[in-house]
């Protein structure tokens, strides 16, 4: 299993290097020029103001005056040190924003998964046990998750039980470690919003899944000999479909880091979504980078755990 891991991680290198190359180069193709964007309008107007070599001395302390491949190599020199440079637009560095703002993010991914996980599991199960109304509303649920966008749903969500209701705070964020009971009511909105499609997903593939497994021998068996049905159900034939259920949960990280981008934005949720948000209005360079490098880490690692999961769901995969 370490040998698995390590060369695993090994193969991720590449898909590190090459998104990092795809981040350096999208500063490079965006019109204007970068010192306009590193500096801002009114210090680059008090540099014109002293003439054209203060531009240039200022063009060369920031590296900009270098050919673009001493630029990337100098960028990922710094990205292996742990250097992710200094905001553009605050000139805070940008580990420290991100140190601020990752802990919000995590937190509210990670409920979010979790009520993703258990909601879709189980409507899941009762849509694939229960056929008639239960399956169609469950299928109903599904439909709409999947074909709805999360922004969408999120100002649904706002103008329905934020503004007709009151029921709901329309933006704001509350640490649930700081106050777990206040918090509630500012995470309901964002999660559903954000966990909408993922939930519907998860419930379709476990549907699919249970349906397939329930037609089984070995389910017939173990209810001719008189199990209950909740043992048939949770021993049996959930931990059978659960293979390709877990393959849409691993799948499903990937779309809650990117919709929460939209959604910490419509909340107004201090996290590192809403950063990247506000630093590619303002064309902060250095801040975008870090986003796109720690989303694309995040995304590598819930794969690798989705494929050593699999080890333990089905004895038959071996890591050689």
């Amino acid at each position: 299993m370490l040998r698995y891991i390590i060369r695993r991680v090994v193969n991720s290198l590449p898909v590190l290097v090459i998104v990092s190359a795809l981040a350096f180069i999208g500063q490079q193709l965006v019109p204007g020029d970068p010192i306009l964007a590193a500096l801002g309008q009114g210090e680059v107007a008090a540099l014109e103001a002293l003439g054209p070599e203060a531009i240039e001395a200022k063009r060369r302390e920031l590296g900009l005056d270098r050919p673009l491949p001493v630029q990337y190599v100098s960028y990922v020199g710094r990205l292996l040190q742990g250097d992710l440079g200094k905001s553009f637009r605050t000139r805070e560095n940008v580990k420290d924003m991100i140190a601020q703002r990752l802990p919000v993010s995590m937190k509210l991914n990670v409920i979010t998964f979790t009520s993703n996980v258990l909601i879709g599991l189980l409507l899941g199960v009762i849509a694939a046990l229960r056929p008639g109304v239960p399956d169609f509303l469950a299928t109903t649920w599904a439909v709409m998750g999947v074909a709805t966008p999360n922004f969408w749903v999120a100002i649904l969500l706002i103008l329905v039980f934020a503004v007709w209701l009151g029921w709901l705070p329309t933006s704001g964020w509350v640490d649930p470690f700081d106050d777990p009971v206040r918090s509630i009511r500012f995470l309901i909105l964002p999660v559903l919003a954000n966990g909408f499609f993922g939930s519907a997903t998860i419930m379709r593939q476990t549907r699919s899944a249970m349906l397939e497994v329930l037609r089984q021998d070995y389910i017939t068996t173990a209810r001719s000999k008189g199990l209950r049905e909740q043992q048939v159900v949770i021993r049996h034939a959930m931990k059978n479909a659960m293979l390709p259920v877990w393959t849409v949960i691993g799948l499903s990280i990937a779309g809650l880091i990117g919709g929460s981008v939209l959604i910490e934005r419509v909340f107004a949720i201090p996290g590192v979504g809403r950063m990247a948000i506000e630093a590619t209005n303002s064309r902060d360079f250095p801040v975008i980078q870090a986003v796109v490098m720690i989303s694309t880490a995040a995304i590598v690692a819930a794969n690798l755990i989705t494929d050593i999961v699999y080890g333990y769901l089905d004895p038959r995969i071996r890591y050689d």
